[in-house]
């Protein structure tokens, strides 16, 4: 089994596909309107509307109702894509912090509400854990 993808459910794929391609700096895959994907080395991030929910089953997905999960990106210098980000994000949870794991972390929130961690790995055994060379 290998993992693939997570799956975002939304009022507005548009809005939502347009803000993770800002991140990112990926261009979006388009299945249809109500259905794009944002494809990374590891793995997908889908984007689905709230429309397509009756067919896993009525009521099994709510937009902009998470409240657990946090979608984590590696990024080369979490600092720089902050700088990058900053006037684009409505809410920022934690500014660029070095955590006692040895991940300097940018914690926000994407327009739906859901948490969006970006992090650089700074010590070197973070950055063995993900397989990156000596320490930066």
């Amino acid at each position: 089994m290998n993992f693939i993808s997570t799956r975002l459910i939304t009022a507005d794929v548009t809005r939502l596909v347009g803000f993770y391609e800002l991140v990112t700096g990926v261009a979006a895959v388009w299945g249809n309107e109500l259905f794009a994907e944002i494809p990374t080395a590891i793995g997908t991030l889908a984007i689905g509307s709230d429309k397509t929910v009756p067919l896993f089953g009525a009521g099994s997905a709510e937009p902009a109702a998470n409240r657990s999960a946090i979608l984590e990106f590696i990024v080369d210098d979490v600092d720089a894509d902050f700088q990058r980000l900053r006037e684009h994000l409505e809410e920022i949870v934690t500014e660029p912090t070095t955590m006692p794991w040895g991940n300097r972390a940018l914690l926000f929130r994407d327009p739906d509400g859901n948490l969006v961690n970006l992090f650089t790995p700074v010590t070197d055994e973070a950055r063995a854990k993900f397989g990156l060379a000596g320490s930066r």
